[in-house]
């Protein structure tokens, strides 16, 4: 399987180098490796987001008349309405949400959105997977993590299995609207048409997968070990950048600034740490100077550098 990938990748790349000879091929044959092994990796993500959302839609959902929020959500309270089978309609009601990403995002997502959605049309219709329960609740809750985690997969691999962010980024670019503001307003929506079509207890546990799904999709896309930018300044700063990389086997940075009010120069720490490791850090600093300045801040994500905690001594 290497040498197959191997051989692949220089073909490609010969291909690359015959077409834009003004590049070295030694190049050309690393971004190649690059851009294939990052291909790969996407690939395998979005296949186990569709395995994961088509578990979580036919195991738990679709057997038992179960809701979701955004664009599933649609889906699935027309196919109970209507004779539509559900594979269809999960590619009809996401394409015009394409439409919008292959202008407001990319033709690259666009393309990886719409075949990522047929392919999970496609499980969701010819894949049995077993029904697992019948019980009210773990039907939300399961249901919804499972579908979830298909879409937070999916995002991870550079696509969509639901078009709602891509609307919320299309309405928010043009209006005063964040992303977040949008996607509750569509979902307050979907959740009162549910309600009005069939009952409030159907809404009310809609409402509870939507949680579930999107708490998974944030664990998922951000991670769960969610990372701190932490920001200092003090006078003992070669202390805490000792403490910092003795003491919690961080990096951080130092850049030099200037105090506001005397023009004085200081330096000022950056480093990266987990939340679980922000208690230490704030005890580490304390026993040095209890008078320092800190600013923190919430990261997504973060890669490269010394994220990865290296082994104390």
């Amino acid at each position: 399987m290497n040498f197959l990938f191997k051989y692949i990748i220089s073909k490609i790349a010969k291909r690359r180098f015959k077409k834009n000879d003004s590049l070295l091929y030694e190049d050309i044959l690393l971004n190649t490796k690059v851009d294939f092994s990052h291909i790969i990796r996407d690939s395998f993500f979005i296949f186990a987001g569709i395995l994961a959302a088509g578990f979580g839609l036919k195991g738990f959902l679709l057997p038992n008349m179960f809701l979701d929020g955004g664009a599933m959500g649609i889906s699935l309270i027309i196919a109970e309405m209507s004779i539509i089978p559900l594979s269809v309609l999960i590619v009809l009601v996401n394409l015009p949400f394409l439409i919008m990403g292959r202008y407001s995002i990319s033709k690259q997502f666009a393309f990886r959105s719409i075949t990522a959605i047929i392919l999970l049309a496609l499980a969701v219709h010819f894949i049995p997977f077993p029904v697992i329960t019948e019980d009210k609740l773990l039907i939300a809750v399961f249901g919804g993590f499972f579908l979830g985690l298909g879409i937070g997969l999916a995002i991870r691999g550079g696509s969509v299995i639901d078009g709602t962010e891509v609307l919320a980024i299309f309405i928010s670019r043009r209006t005063s609207m964040s992303i977040g503001d949008v996607i509750l307003v569509f979902n307050i929506l979907i959740f009162g048409a549910a309600a009005y079509v069939f009952n409030v207890e159907t809404s009310l546990y809609a409402m509870l997968t939507y949680l579930a799904a999107s708490k998974t999709v944030d664990f998922v896309v951000s991670g769960i070990e969610e990372y701190v930018g932490v920001t200092v300044i003090s006078e003992k700063s070669d202390q805490i950048k000792t403490a910092i990389t003795e003491k919690l086997g961080r990096g951080c940075t130092v850049y030099f600034g200037k105090k506001g009010h005397t023009s004085e120069k200081t330096e000022i720490i950056y480093t990266l740490i987990t939340r679980l490791e922000l208690a230490k850090l704030h005890t580490e600093i304390d026993k040095i100077d209890k008078d320092a300045f800190i600013v923190m801040h919430s990261i997504k994500d973060a890669k490269g550098g010394m994220i990865k905690k290296r082994a104390l001594e």
